[in-house]
């Protein structure tokens, strides 16, 4: 599947009289793709933001960080032009670090061709593209190209989907207080641990309690044989907040991956309104 037809650059002014042309009074003038939001009624409501740590855990590893973090920067300019705004092509691939070649097998080009391909973009009218703002879950055609220890906590993850957001939550926090006590925390030092990442007092009080006694436990049976210092919590776990597939990584925060603050164009190079 192909990549719409970029609006190509405005024509050349003409050379003066003298033969010297006159110099470009235009620095945005090159490529440009129109970008609007692609409204799905079926799957918006079970998608995930593109900041979200689900978008990074799980649909990362099979588009590609260049085409993930394409798909975050054209989220931040549709959520300052909802209506839709202009992308600079050359302006937007320096930007993300993939050079200014605009050509077919050029990374950028590629990078915008895997939206496409993954439907996580569509064309979109001549010279425009349509781009999800909700990201549905991977599709399992997908899933077994991601590492094992992926696979298992995307297992865990749909299987969570039924619980209660208190459940989800208690069950993240008792997997990693496990994983701290096993890497030698104390249950204070737990419980704190928890607090930052955002989980309930009670709910930190109750797991830091549980993995310390489960811990000793094991200490005890294995005649005071210590934890590997070097064992730490599942990397793979989607993460200590309590929606997983919300923005800004292992904890909410004020601003949640920079989602929430007020933008200007000036902060995203590449868009126009």
């Amino acid at each position: 599947m192909s990549i719409p037809t970029v609006i190509p650059p405005p024509p050349r002014p003409l050379r003066t009289v003298t033969g010297t042309p006159p110099p470009d009074t235009d620095p945005g003038a090159g490529p440009r793709l129109h970008i609007v939001e692609w409204v799905d009624p079926v799957a918006d409501p079970h998608g995930m933001h593109p900041c979200s740590r689900y978008v990074e855990l799980y649909w990362l590893g099979i588009i590609g960080p260049s085409t993930t973090w394409l798909l975050r920067r054209l989220t931040y300019g549709l959520e300052v032009h909802g209506d839709g705004f202009d992308l600079h092509l050359p302006e937007t691939a320096r930007s993300l670090g993939l050079g200014d070649k605009m050509g077919k097998n050029s990374p950028f080009r590629r990078a915008l061709a895997r939206l496409v391909t993954f439907e996580l973009a569509r064309p979109h009218g001549p010279g425009g593209l349509a781009v999800r703002q909700h990201i549905p879950p991977l599709p399992l055609r997908h899933l077994s190209r991601l590492p094992e220890s992926l696979q298992r906590s995307h297992r865990r993850w749909i299987a969570e989907q039924g619980l209660t957001e208190t459940e989800q939550m208690r069950r993240r926090a008792t997997r990693l207080a496990a994983g701290l006590a096993e890497a030698g925390h104390d249950r204070g030092a737990i419980e704190a641990r928890l607090g930052r990442w955002h989980f309930h007092p009670a709910v930190a009080f109750k797991a830091a309690a549980e993995a310390c006694g489960t811990v000793d436990h094991g200490r005890t049976a294995d005649h005071g044989r210590t934890a590997d210092p070097r064992r730490t919590v599942d990397p793979a776990d989607p993460g200590p907040s309590a929606d997983p597939t919300a923005p800004g990584g292992p904890a909410h925060s004020a601003d949640p991956g920079g989602t929430t603050d007020a933008r200007s164009t000036a902060d995203y190079p590449g868009s126009a309104s």
